[in-house]
């Protein structure tokens, strides 16, 4: 008997929902979606939600439930991330939208966010015996996991996401040399957990899971003939993308909407994300780079009916 269920993530940025069967420990993908609701915007470096960031959040999950109601899913699982768990009014909005849509929402911490990831990334490809650096990089923050196949050995959250990146820092557009320097420095400071676990554990590999580096894996496919499918694991290389940050770094907004891969709801904060994937790879001596289009939405699959799903 095939059981449907419905996670859905609601990102600083973008709320995704995603439906599945699952038959045992195996599931079937029957439907996706993602809403650009960008809730942060306007107010995330000062702890808040604006009145407008609220309303987008409400209406994307009244927009879910509807689809939602078309499978005649029960099974719903919702997570509130950091521009919710970090804001004043965050259990407000959840406390509305459970009243509006009927959808109750759990917010969750760093923690929990980067173990979904985790598993999210590990259930898309073999990670293998060698030491991986996971980062998946949300509006409102960046999760860090070192691991392999086997175990996670290290893990942060951090408070550095690229909403909060683009209003702190790129006043430009495009974005100055002097505003990357600031970047870095900035990167520098706020990383020095991540800076001594990587010199401690000795990663190989960089893992991109999902969000900005999605769209580098299309971008690098549609520039080198490749053919770009969504498979759980998706192309990209080390010297691709710093020639795609290189284009990045000169165009303004308009200019970047433009370039064949880019999707509207990336290009606002793809500079200022891709200024933290430039910092890691000058940082650290990664082999190659490798692209996961599973993260915690899938993470949440790979360990159900264990996974603590409930609020």
């Amino acid at each position: 008997m095939k059981n449907k269920i419905a996670v859905i993530d609601m990102g600083t940025n973008t709320f995704h929902l995603l439906v599945a069967e699952m038959e045992g420990k195996r599931h079937h993908v029957i439907h996706r979606d993602r809403v650009a609701v960008k809730i942060g915007m306007g107010g995330i470096n000062d702890g808040r939600i604006t009145d407008e960031g609220a309303q987008r959040a409400v209406d994307a999950i009244r927009d879910f439930k509807s689809a939602l109601d078309s499978y005649s899913v029960k099974n719903i699982f919702a997570f509130g991330t950091s521009a919710l768990r970090n804001a004043r009014n965050g259990s407000d909005i959840v406390q509305r939208i459970k009243k509006e849509t009927g959808i109750e929402a759990r917010i969750i911490d760093g923690n929990e966010e980067a173990t979904l990831i985790y598993e999210g990334v590990r259930s898309a490809m073999e990670l293998g015996n060698q030491k991986s650096l996971i980062v998946d990089i949300g509006g409102g923050s960046v999760e860090f996991i070192i691991g392999n196949d086997k175990e996670i050995y290290w893990k942060q959250s951090f408070e550095i996401g690229g909403q909060r990146l683009l209003e702190r820092f790129q006043k430009h557009d495009p974005i100055l040399e002097a505003e990357i320097d600031e970047l870095n420095d900035f990167f520098s400071r706020s990383l020095e957990p991540l800076l001594t676990a990587v010199a401690r554990h000795q990663p190989e590999v960089l893992v991109g899971s999902s969000g900005t580096f999605d769209t580098l894996s299309e971008i690098h496919c549609i520039k080198n003939n490749i053919p770009f499918r969504e498979d759980p694991e998706t192309p990209l290389t080390i010297a691709s993308f710093h020639e795609i940050f290189d284009e990045f770094k000169l165009k303004n907004r308009e200019e970047r909407r433009q370039i064949p891969g880019m999707i509207e709801m990336r290009v606002d904060m793809i500079t200022v994300a891709c200024c933290l994937v430039d910092f890691l790879l000058k940082k650290f001596s990664f082999q190659k780079i490798r692209v996961s289009t599973y993260s915690l939405k899938e993470g949440v699959l790979a360990t159900y009916p264990t996974a603590k799903t409930k609020p």
